[in-house]
């Protein structure tokens, strides 16, 4: 496998475009990207798309209908909310096989307030469903019942998660591309109203419309195209899928899958958890970042609440440590759920390579990120990109 690097990026505000189609705003993220790379349409050899709600309308094609049809190989990608990050993995791989010098990777939804309930698709098999029955399949309650399990295990309070949402607040005002930009307060989360348990609302993700892209080439493409500046490398690209394990449908595994992901990324790039200056994690919801603190090693099992209250996963000039979604996270900048992966990665590559879109909130010193995403149903992807 060849080495990958990340040329141009493009993101567009999170946030409601009903005025635009989702061809659009897929378009206008692609030609930021390639403005960002120095490159034009006709220097792409291969282009995979990454969209949830329009999964068979053939939304890559629709978007070179709006920035240049050359006649390139399309590749329409749908996996629950990494539809995204596995959009980009497609890519990387086109680059990393040899296969193609150039790829690009957008991931474009648009939502509007619809709300982040069921995993979208088909529908339950009824020889398995429990809705209504057993609990709740929807995302706020299963994602609440991890954080309630992770309660009963290890004593976690609900103002460790709450005290997640006030970081994530914090962290989006510096960030213009953020859907919401307010602060909240502890008790501003801890009194809003419960959406479930122990999730309030300030502790749930905001949908809306969004899109980001990226280009990838090779190191030969690199030297040619980058000019001396500073790009990055995709050090690891893993995808996993849940295995079999004891636990049922009642009660879901929103972890398995991250703990699997992140040992093989760790190892591919030759890197530990303590090597990473910055992570963009899937928080859904506070109790699912609390959780993926454990689940990515970046403390140890049952020390995330230990974690939160010495500050982890806070900015270093708020006086924190391993700094998590200091971009806002999917609690302020929202989750577009096909935008979502690829908005990830984005951020993480302004860091490390010190790009002005991140300036207002630069990790100092960065020089090793991850992006990591879930999507239930299952898929798990990290990311890890240096420079």
């Amino acid at each position: 496998m060849r080495n990958v690097y990340v040329l141009g990026t493009g993101m567009i505000k999170f946030g409601r475009y009903p005025e635009k189609t989702v061809p659009e705003l897929g378009g206008e993220a692609a030609l930021i990207a390639m403005k960002d790379a120095g490159i034009g349409i006709k220097d792409i050899e291969m282009f995979a798309c990454g969209n949830l709600y329009q999964a068979n309308a053939m939304v890559g094609q629709r978007i070179l209908q709006q920035i240049g049809q050359t006649g390139i190989p399309v590749i329409n990608v749908s996996n629950a909310c990494a539809t995204g990050s596995t959009a980009f993995r497609e890519a990387y791989m086109a680059v990393a096989s040899g296969m193609y010098d150039v790829s690009m990777a957008v991931g474009v939804e648009q939502m509007g307030k619809q709300g982040l309930l069921g995993g979208g698709g088909g529908g339950a098999d009824p020889a398995y469903g429990t809705e209504g029955k057993l609990g709740s399949g929807l995302m706020p309650a299963v994602f609440g019942q991890a954080g309630i399990e992770h309660m009963r295990k290890y004593g976690t309070k609900l103002e460790h998660f709450a005290k997640i949402s006030v970081k994530s607040h914090k962290h989006a005002t510096r960030n213009p591309f953020s859907q919401y930009r307010n602060e909240v307060s502890l008790e501003d989360v801890m009194n809003a109203r419960m959406v479930g348990y122990p999730n309030t609302l300030y502790m749930c993700c905001p949908t809306g419309d969004g899109a980001a892209a990226a280009i990838l080439v090779s190191e030969d493409k690199l030297k040619q195209l980058a000019g001396g500046r500073k790009r990055a490398k995709v050090a690891a690209s893993v995808l996993t899928s849940d295995p079999y394990t004891d636990r049922d449908l009642t009660l879901p595994d929103v972890s398995t899958l991250t703990r699997r992901a992140s040992k093989q990324a760790y190892e591919k790039a030759g890197i530990g958890p303590k090597d990473v200056a910055l992570t963009e994690l899937h928080d859904c919801f506070a109790t699912a970042e609390l959780v993926h603190y454990e689940n990515l090693g970046l403390c140890g099992d049952g020390e995330a609440a230990k974690f939160i209250d010495t500050k982890g996963g806070c900015h270093p000039d708020l006086g924190g440590h391993a700094p998590v979604n200091v971009s806002g996270g999917l609690l302020s900048k929202g989750h577009p759920l096909g935008a979502t992966g690829v908005a990830n990665i984005c951020e993480v590559v302004w860091h490390i390579t010190q790009d002005e879109r991140a300036k207002e909130r630069q990790v100092p010193n960065a020089k090793v990120g991850q992006a990591h995403v879930i999507g239930l149903g299952s898929a798990c992807t990290i990311h890890v990109l240096t420079v």
